[in-house]
């Protein structure tokens, strides 16, 4: 199970697009048995500052994730900050496309109405940094690791170090 996961993640960039295509399996009951998680609030780690943060980023904002709606929504909700974003762009929203897969990214800019040049991508995920990159965003990649390669325009160590950056 756990190299057919890795596999699919590998071919798909995400384990569920292999899991739909060859062996049938219905997405939305997929997400709901696998993110049903009772004890959620006790896994959210809670980030103080982030909130005021969040709220004093000029511009549109928006979270783009490779998890169900619902799940996303309870984890941003639990945080505080669910109401500091104007959309939840979620893995149904790009009719499973996931990250770092373009055509989910265009889905999300056709969406907003904006071109990739007017965005930043804050990600942890190099292959979707990669992805925003190419298509022209600025990036930022959240990471503990000191290497930064050349299509990450910024490297931080944690969300609340985005004050420290102009951009």
């Amino acid at each position: 199970a756990h190299q057919l996961r890795q596999h699919y993640w590998r071919i798909y960039g995400a384990t569920l697009k292999g899991l739909m295509r060859h062996h049938g399996v219905d997405a939305y009951h997929f997400l709901e048995q696998t993110h049903a998680l009772m004890d959620l609030p006790e896994m959210v780690i809670q980030v103080k500052r982030l909130r005021h943060l969040l709220t004093s980023i000029k511009g549109r904002k928006c979270v783009f994730t490779n998890a169900p709606r619902t799940y996303a929504m309870r984890v941003l909700e639990i945080m505080g900050i669910a109401d500091c974003f104007e959309l939840i762009f979620s893995v149904e929203s790009t009719q499973f496309h996931a990250k770092p897969s373009v055509r989910g990214f265009q889905m999300l800019l056709n969406t907003l109405n904006v071109n990739a040049s007017d965005c930043v991508m804050l990600e942890d995920n190099l292959p979707a940094l990669m992805t925003a990159k190419r298509l022209g965003m600025q990036t930022i990649w959240v990471t503990r690791k000191l290497n930064k390669p050349n299509f990450v325009d910024f490297r931080i160590n944690s969300v609340l170090a985005l004050t420290h950056l102009k951009l």
